[in-house]
């Protein structure tokens, strides 16, 4: 239990820090962020869910990536705060990429 909650803040951290840094994307407060990190993980749980073992090894990078931005351009629909463009959404999936690669979330 705790280490979702670690998972959930660290999320909107990052969130925080790409609204901070890239452009076309923009997030207001950290309860917002918060709630666009839930948002975020049960839309992508949905979809991983419904993609199942259709996704092969090969293509599973690209299809996350784009899996991804499709989510957080829609999160914007349920958070009041959060404005994304399209590219702004595919420049966020790829730096929470890249932080999630290095930055460990779970509790060990």
């Amino acid at each position: 239990m705790l280490g979702t909650v670690v998972r959930f803040v660290v999320s909107a951290l990052v969130l925080l820090f790409v609204g901070f840094l890239l452009p076309g994307f923009r997030i207001a407060g950290f309860i917002n962020a918060l709630i666009a990190a839930i948002a975020i993980a049960a839309i992508g749980f949905v979809i991983e869910r419904f993609l199942g073992e259709k996704v092969s090894p090969q293509s599973r990078g690209l299809v996350g990536f784009l899996t991804a931005a499709v989510v957080i351009y829609g999160v914007q629909f349920f958070v009041p705060t959060m404005q994304v463009s399209l590219i702004g959404a595919l420049l966020a999936s790829l730096v929470i990429g890249i932080i999630d690669a290095v930055v460990p979330t779970k509790l060990r």
